[in-house]
């Protein structure tokens, strides 16, 4: 018997909703990085793109547990000298909250091709409203 190696052409791809309304932030960026990486699949192969589109809806609700909306800083370097910019994440979930839990589910998933490739299929909306039911999304609970 020898291993299954998924090839690309045989991958299907399903579509996720997840609900972050009172969910802690990385325990949902935590279940969507398995969900684009499709690692949740019997047919999960390591050098080959398997993963699923995923939506999360709702990610102005979602919670930092602890002190992490004071004490978590998000910083980012302009390539300058003295271009580092610190934004607390309390004004990081107030003005984008979309951009909070890309950052969240981006850092879990691999640095490399694979990994930019499946950040593709992650949508994320602030409000309960997407723009997808025409694919026809499961909603996947936690």
């Amino acid at each position: 018997m020898s291993t299954f190696m998924q090839k690309p052409a045989e991958v299907s791809r399903n579509w996720y909703v997840i609900d972050a309304a009172g969910k802690p932030l990385g325990r949902v960026a935590a279940v969507a990085a398995t969900l684009l990486r499709g690692k949740n699949k019997p047919t999960f192969t390591p050098h080959v793109d398997c993963g699923d589109h995923v939506i999360i809806i709702n990610c102005e609700k979602a919670v930092l547990t602890g002190n992490k909306l004071e004490n978590k800083f998000y910083h980012h370097h302009s390539g300058y000298v003295g271009g580092l910019k610190s934004v607390q994440y309390k004004t990081l979930m107030a003005k984008n909250p979309t951009k909070a839990m890309d950052l969240a589910v981006g850092g879990m998933l691999p640095h490399n091709s694979i990994g930019r490739t499946a950040a593709t299929r992650l949508r994320t909306y602030a409000g309960a409203e997407h723009e997808h039911a025409a694919q026809k999304p499961v909603a996947y609970e936690l």
